[in-house]
């Protein structure tokens, strides 16, 4: 925490001397990204550390990057706590891997599942935070839209592809995702949902 402090406030620093143009809420938005950025880098570090020694480097970086694909454009709860995050994010990101390592899912199986989670990424997508509302109505339908998408692709590569590690990843980030924005989750976790609604925009 204190090493994450004093490279926040030295990059902070250096975007004040450079940017005095930036007001305080600008400013904000930037060190909130900064922070994000860095719990992001500390985390793969630690979590492909552990792939390497378990012996599954490549899958976690090829899972890593699957659902990355799904999840930037849906968003979804974030763990209050870095070492929540961490913890969870091992968890998943060692886990899920492994399990498309040593599964075979049917053909009929994984259209379900896709089609399912394209579905509930239809309704439920995209998922804010009440420290990043997605305010504005035309980015929501953007994101939606893309998320959708991106899901219909994931389930008919994973009925085609003729690699079933790959085809696994796919439909399991799918998966993944659906609980990551899934209003239940954030009612478990005690986050608000739906945090955009807080706002008035009239475009």
């Amino acid at each position: 925490m204190k090493m994450r402090k004093v490279i926040i406030n030295k990059c902070m620093n250096l975007i004040k001397n450079n940017s005095p143009e930036l007001d305080q809420v600008k400013l904000d938005e930037v060190e909130y990204g900064l922070i994000s950025i860095y719990i992001l880098i500390t985390k793969l570090i630690v979590i492909f550390i552990l792939a390497s020694v378990i012996g599954i480097f490549k899958e976690v970086l090829i899972f890593s990057v699957i659902y990355s694909i799904i999840r930037t454009p849906s968003f979804g709860i974030h763990a209050s706590k870095s070492w929540i995050c961490l913890i969870v994010s091992s968890i998943l990101f060692l886990g899920i891997p492994y399990i498309c390592l040593t599964t075979n899912m049917s053909l009929e199986l994984k259209f379900l599942l896709g089609s399912i989670g394209t579905i509930f990424i239809f309704k439920n997508s995209p998922a804010d935070t009440h420290k990043r509302p997605i305010v504005n109505p035309t980015r929501r339908k953007v994101y939606k839209g893309i998320s959708t998408l991106i899901a219909i692709s994931f389930t008919l590569i994973a009925i085609f592809i003729n690699n079933e590690f790959v085809s696994n990843c796919l439909i399991l980030a799918l998966i993944t995702q659906c609980v990551v924005i899934s209003p239940l989750t954030y009612k478990l976790f005690k986050m608000p949902y739906n945090n955009y609604k807080n706002y008035c925009v009239t475009q």
